[in-house]
């Protein structure tokens, strides 16, 4: 039994989420006590528990404490199995991080499997919906797996109701990647996301974005949701390469000056674009699982987060792989 301090380094749902993954890829109990100590809200909320039950089902597991307000749980997975999933957060908690405590077992499993996941697709906080389609599941392909995604609802921050599904076609191991350089710009683009608010905000967040960013006009473009899907607004950045997409995103909230929401996003992107490694600092923390699952390969980032040191923590507890972080310069890491 792994014996976990759910309030060590980044202190979080993450801890959680990297533990139940790896336990159901590793065949590994669990124990966590402490879990989101200093957090506002501590103990496992629902996005929380809508993961552990995920894991469960997934990974016919025996599991205890999984309960709201918990601050400690007890996993012991059993045989994963592949076949169709649904799973509902019923707030606006990720979606997105649900689906990806359970994607790295099914990833590797014995046959294909749909996961329809529902709740927030676009909140903070959380790695958007087009960060998983365009930016995390690309490389993933390029390991091997071929995980399909369509969404079809959005779901914002504080309604939810968000809706995606997701085809994973597995594979026996994921092919080890070195993953050192992004290679050329190929296309630089900007998206305000509007649900159910006026148009008004997403021109004046484009406006001050085309300001800051300096990008040609045609790369700037609002996208309207369907009715009922809001409110909710989001601006995402993409830049383009030929190895790999970097996408970041400022979130709109209620208070939340348009002016904070483009700083933000825009913020993030310049750091990535000034720099030479190959992924930003948000998709080093997502890659860190399965490229230990791979058993080998490297990757250069802009930056390693409390995030990321505290997932190749987990990681090394459970015995996959013990991950060396070095700095290149002020603006890269390698991850090996």
């Amino acid at each position: 039994m792994i014996i976990i301090d759910g309030s060590q380094g980044e202190g979080g749902g993450q801890i959680l989420r990297s533990a139940l993954s790896l336990s159901l890829c590793t065949g590994q109990p669990f124990q966590m006590t402490k879990i989101r100590a200093g957090r506002k809200k501590p103990g496992i909320l629902r996005q929380h528990l809508t993961a552990i039950r995920a894991a469960e089902q997934v990974g016919s597991a025996d599991v205890s404490g999984a309960e709201i307000g918990s601050s400690e749980l007890t996993f012991r997975p059993g045989k994963v199995k592949a076949g169709e999933y649904h799973f509902a957060v019923g707030t606006a908690g990720s979606a997105t991080l649900v689906f990806q405590t359970i994607l790295p077992a099914l990833m590797t499993a014995s046959g294909d499997s749909t996961v329809i996941c529902e709740g927030g697709t676009h909140n903070p906080f959380a790695p958007p919906y087009d960060f998983l389609e365009k930016s995390f599941l690309p490389i993933l392909r390029k390991m091997g797996v071929q995980v399909d995604i369509s969404l079809q609802r959005p779901g914002f921050y504080p309604a939810g109701g968000g809706k995606f599904t997701a085809v994973i076609h597995p594979i026996a191991k994921l092919q080890p990647l070195e993953f050192n350089e992004r290679g050329n710009v190929t296309n630089k683009w900007a998206k305000a996301l509007i649900a159910d608010l006026s148009d008004d905000i997403a021109k004046r967040q484009l406006a001050m974005a085309a300001e800051k960013l300096n990008w040609p006009g045609e790369c700037f473009a609002i996208e309207r949701t369907a009715a009922g899907t809001g409110p909710g607004n989001v601006l995402l950045l993409g830049a383009e390469y030929e190895h790999v997409t970097e996408i970041v995103a400022g979130f709109g909230e209620k208070g939340v000056s348009s002016s904070k929401v483009v700083h933000t996003a825009v913020e993030q992107m310049h750091r990535y674009m000034a720099s030479t490694a190959a992924v930003g600092e948000h998709l080093a923390d997502q890659l860190l699982i399965p490229f230990a699952l791979a058993g080998g390969g490297s990757f250069t980032t802009t930056a390693v987060t409390n995030h990321t040191r505290t997932n190749a923590d987990v990681i090394k507890l459970f015995g996959v792989r013990a991950f060396v972080l070095t700095q290149v310069n002020v603006s890269e890491w390698k991850v090996q």
